[in-house]
Formats: C-alpha cells, structure tokens, sequence
C-alpha cells in the first residue's frame, strides 16, 4: 500500500485511514454566543467527503472570557452540545475523524475583545505587535490549576459530544505556548525559569486532560518547532517537550512554527519540503509516539515524498483545502496535480503590506464552501477584498490575525 494510503495505529488504540490529515484554520463560524452555526457541519461534511481521515477543527475556545478573535467557538459548559454533536456527526463519516482542538490565548487576543487578559508574565507583547494586544496581568499558581482543569472540562465535553479526539494547541504563541517561551516566561515560581519549569503547564494540562477522557480516546498536541524570535522556544528545547509528551503518552504530536511576531506557519521557510519537515524528522526519531508536520504542502509529490522519506507519519493540510476541498482525496487517489496556486494581491498598499489578505482570503473561502458557493484564487482580489469586508465588517477584519 502507498505510504500516503496506509492505516496509522495510534498508541490509543485508535485507528486513522491514510496519512493525510486537516490542520487547523480558523473558520470564524461561531456564533455570538460562542456555539458552532450550522455552516461548520457542512464545511466538514464537505471534507470528509474526500476520504482524509482526520479533520482538526479550528481554534474552541475553553472560555468565553478568553477570545482570540471575533468569530471564535466556544466549549466551556453543555449549553451547545447538541450543535456541537451536529457538527461531530457531519464531520465524521465514512470513516474521517474530528478532532476538536482546545485553545486559549493568553496575551495573544486583539485589545477589547476581552474584559482582561492573562499570561504567564505582566509582559506587553514585543514591537509592533504590542499595540494591537493589551499587555496582560500574570497568572497565580490557583489560576494555572484551574486552568489545566477547564482545559480538561472542554475535552470531556467534546468527547461527551461524539468528536473523535482533542488536540492542546501549544503552538504559534498562544498561552501554552507563551509558558514555554523564556520570551514571554520569566516567572519566578515552578512554572517559570528552567525548561523543566516551563513546560511543568502544558504537562499537567495534557495530565489532566487524559484523565478527563480516559487512555482510549486521542489526545494530541500542536508544538512549535521554534518560535523563530530572539529569546524564544528552541529547536532544542522543542525536541526536549517531544521526547516528555511521547514518555506521558500522547497519541500525536503535530509539529509547527512562528507565532505573530513571526508568522513561520505562514511564511515559511524550505517550502519545497515543507517549512517544518526537517525538523519533524528529528522530533519522530526522538518521540516514540506518532508525528505529524503542517506548513507549506501544496504539492502531491512533496506530501509523497515526505512521507517516503520518514520526515512524518501525517502530513497536515491547510490552505490547499481552503482552496479544494477534495485536495486531499485526489492526492489519496494517486492524482497527478498541479501545485494549487495562492491569491494575488489586492492593490491596495496597505492591505497588501500587512499581509493579512491572504488569512482573510482563506477564512472568506472556508465560508464559500460551507454555502456550496465557488472559490477561485484566480479571481479579482480588489473585488474579493469588498466582498470580505461587507461580510465580516470592517472591525472585525481588522481584529482578524495573520494566521
């Protein structure tokens, strides 16, 4: 069998079909009480329907009174768990999977959108990126372990609402992120200064979390490679959390990059193998437990070739199935495709300088898809760019993160 095609047992116990899976994109389609609109069931109907076999949804949100951006789902209590059984249903036929992927900002959420903000540290976020988040107020030891518990809450309820599996997004610089990150980490206290220290919230987290949902049902987790700033999480350290989540027993480890200071899962680097994918080559020798990569396949023969090539056991897919929904399934058929082109530019200096197009681009395709609606990255951006912006609002747009 094609390597690309091949089961993968996880050290759960649960199987996943094929090697291809769908790596978050914020879809933007909660409701403005946080609960799951109808679109999202579609849009992973519409996935599942190209025989990928694991879907992790975008960023749910464990609180409402910690938001990363306008738009967010939120699963903190059982107020919405029949959408959310609707949404898990639709995505999961045929064999696919959905993984509901729990997150909390931190620091990383746009100034107003919540009533205060929580970190590891009282540190502004650095450059120019400080004046579009609040710096926040630093977390007590009580609240740290309460949120290990709500993290744990959110996966039971997910489980409870029929998803297959949880992912911890502790990846791009949000707050398990920012507790791993000596940048943003300068607590003084068990949960800061050594790599032990700082990576003491994301292990009792996943702790928690697995005790919440038992050793059968999966339990991934979302790690940057490198931070990619000065000051940040290292390659080296990075290995050190892989090798301490594969001894806790997690049952995939995705590797990424960047956070917004530098957006790498955006920009990337090496694209022609993946941003990630040598890095994650490393990182599978030393884990023990399955390894996925994200960023920068939108080539057929790059996704083969890592594979045979032993850089990942998954090869996660982002902004291909923004643009085809049914990318996944030509590649899974032995399709000889065309690498799938990106949207130009909208001719407007400022929008185009800011780089956030091409995220607001993506998300506006993912709605597209969910109303059975055409997406073409060929078409007029200007006009693409009116559309957008009389869809989301103009505030909300400009709340939108780059990645």
């Amino acid at each position: 069998m094609p390597p690309v095609q091949a089961d993968l047992l996880l050290p759960c116990g649960v199987t996943l079909h094929g090697r291809l899976f769908k790596g978050a994109m914020s879809e933007g389609l909660g409701d403005r009480a946080g609960a799951p609109r109808p679109e999202l069931g579609r849009l992973y109907a519409r996935w599942a329907r190209s025989g990928i076999g694991l879907l992790i949804t975008g960023n749910v949100m464990i609180a409402a009174r910690a938001l990363g951006e306008p738009g967010n789902v939120i699963l903190e209590d059982d107020r919405h768990l029949a959408a959310f059984h609707d949404w898990a249903v639709r995505g999961q036929r045929d064999g696919t999977q959905v993984w509901v992927q729990l997150n909390h900002p931190g620091k990383q959420a746009p100034r107003g959108l919540n009533a205060e903000t929580v970190a590891p540290s009282a540190l502004p976020f650095p450059g120019a990126m400080g004046r579009a988040f609040a710096t926040p107020r630093a977390l007590t030891r009580e609240e740290i372990h309460g949120l290990s518990g709500r993290f744990a809450a959110s996966a039971r309820l997910a489980q409870r609402a029929g998803f297959g599996g949880v992912q911890l997004h502790a990846a791009h610089g949000y707050l398990l992120s920012q507790f791993l990150s000596p940048r943003h980490n300068v607590r003084q206290d068990e949960y800061g200064g050594s790599p032990e220290n700082r990576r003491r919230f994301l292990l009792e987290t996943f702790a928690a979390v697995r005790a919440a949902v038992g050793p059968r049902f999966p339990v991934s987790v979302k790690l940057n490679s490198s931070d990619f700033v000065r000051g940040g999480l290292s390659e080296e350290e990075s290995l050190e959390v892989v090798r301490t989540l594969g001894e806790a027993g997690c049952d995939l480890i995705e590797i990424s990059g960047g956070t917004y200071e530098k957006p790498m899962m955006m920009l990337g680097r090496g694209e022609r193998g993946g941003f990630f994918a040598d890095f994650s080559r490393r990182a599978r020798a030393l884990a023990g437990v399955p390894v996925g990569v994200t960023g920068g396949f939108r080539d057929a023969d790059v996704i083969r070739e890592a594979l045979d090539s032993g850089a990942a056991d998954l090869i996660g897919l982002g902004r291909p199935l923004a643009v085809d929904p049914d990318f996944a399934g030509r590649v899974l058929r032995g399709e000889t495709l065309p690498r799938l082109a990106r949207p130009g530019r909208t001719g407007v200096r400022a929008v185009d300088r800011s780089g956030s197009f091409d995220t607001l681009w993506h998300e506006d395709a993912l709605r597209r898809h969910s109303r059975g609606q055409p997406v073409r990255p060929d078409e007029n951006m200007r006009l693409a760019l009116l559309r957008i912006l009389a869809s989301t609002g103009v505030q909300a747009a400009l709340r939108q993160r780059r990645a």
